[in-house]
């Protein structure tokens, strides 16, 4: 394995060099360019995940692979199979990083047949559904999504998206991995711009950064500010946010022996949103877990899904009319020694061919309106259709 850590001017062209099939992330703490593959992880099985991880790792190191990494995709429905693999050749370098001046790739933006699913109107009728389920007391909350289908008589470009993507996000988690099926010859891209971090393990140290409760960003100046103090202050957002907070703790709570919780979110912007965001750290008490166990411990959490998990996710099966795929799974990787960083997947696309799927999807409590809830989703949408050259739709 090429396990190598370049120098600042090398950077930039760690994404250039990346082409559909390998896998990419750009994270706060590190860029990884991981490309061929040594072996796939084969399950739908999440409790035998990490066992399975660790039996591939450590016979690729017995292959002669030094440092090995499994990298890739696990889906929102557990039943899914996972789209991991171990590689045959890794770059890490530190923080992506742009320089003004630096020639930006451009995307040229050929026709698209857009087809909605669903609907606006389905849309909307699916939050009243979740609203009502809310009202019964059923759940607390549940997140309704949406997707549109993109299509082009040109085959997609998924690099100048995804350096677009890492360009214009740059405090967030800009990923690609092919996630199609191992047998087949094809290649289905999952690429996108999280700002959400699942959970990261260095050594003892873990931290999560759970989002929930947004605002669109405006693009005048005091309007935006009026959006950012009123999410900061709005009882209904809080209240969405406390839930996430309380439910990503509990789940980590057994593996640490300290854990620091924020006991108010401050507000993080990308381009297209504001959103609450609490980051919580802690220290293991056994070093030895593996970050995969830890994120599969926090996968989904009611930022994506809703609560109670079970019943949240039994609704958005039955309410939302496609299969969300690996939109609110998690991507990310691992080392042999469990250190790792897994990514909740939002802000996303999956491309193959001539075809786009971009997803988005907006939680609902207790208070929610289903129109400010596709507002929502259609701000969310932005960051892709930005770094595809498209204005909203």
């Amino acid at each position: 394995m090429k396990h190598l850590l370049l120098s600042s001017e090398e950077k930039v062209q760690l994404i250039q060099n990346y082409q559909p099939g390998a896998f990419f992330l750009a994270s706060p703490k590190r860029t990884i360019l991981a490309e061929g593959i040594f072996q796939h992880i084969e399950t739908n099985q999440l409790n035998e995940l990490s066992t399975k991880v660790a039996h591939v790792l450590e016979t690729a190191e017995q292959a002669g692979i030094q440092a090995p990494i499994v990298a890739g995709a696990v889906p929102f429905d557990p039943a899914q199979p996972v789209r991991l693999n171990v590689p045959i050749h890794v770059q890490f370098s530190d923080p992506l990083e742009f320089h003004q001046g630096d020639e930006e790739t451009e995307v040229t933006s050929p026709s698209y047949e857009v087809t909605p699913v669903p609907s606006h109107e389905v849309y909307m009728n699916g939050v009243k559904e979740g609203l009502a389920k809310i009202e019964k007391g059923e759940l607390s909350k549940i997140v309704i999504s949406r997707s549109l289908h993109l299509k082009s008589n040109q085959d997609i470009h998924t690099k100048a998206i995804l350096e677009r993507l890492a360009r214009h996000n740059t405090t967030g988690y800009t990923f690609a991995a092919n996630v199609a099926d191992p047998a087949s010859s094809q290649k289905r891209t999952l690429l996108g711009a999280s700002p959400e971090l699942l959970l990261s393990k260095t050594g003892s140290s873990v931290m999560s950064n759970p989002l929930a409760g947004s605002r669109p960003r405006s693009s005048d100046p005091i309007e935006d500010q009026r959006r950012r103090d009123e999410l900061l202050t709005s009882a209904k957002d809080l209240h969405e946010h406390a839930v996430v907070v309380e439910a990503v703790t509990k789940a980590l709570a057994p593996y640490c022996h300290k854990l620091d919780v924020p006991a108010s979110p401050s507000v993080i912007q990308t381009e297209t949103m504001w959103h609450l965001s609490t980051v919580i750290k802690g220290e293991l008490e056994d070093s030895s877990i593996s970050s995969i166990d830890l994120a599969l411990s926090l996968h989904p959490t009611p930022a994506v899904c809703g609560t109670p998990t079970a019943d949240a996710r039994e609704a958005i099966q039955a309410i939302e009319p496609f299969d969300r795929g690996f939109f609110t799974g998690m991507i990310g990787w691992a080392d042999a020694h469990g250190d790792g960083e897994w990514i909740v997947t939002i802000r996303c696309a999956e491309a193959e061919g001539q075809s786009l799927r971009l997803f988005a999807g907006a939680g609902v409590v207790k208070g929610s309106k289903a129109e400010e809830e596709l507002a929502e989703t259609s701000a969310k949408f932005n960051t892709m259709l930005r770094a595809m050259g498209m204005h909203q739709l």
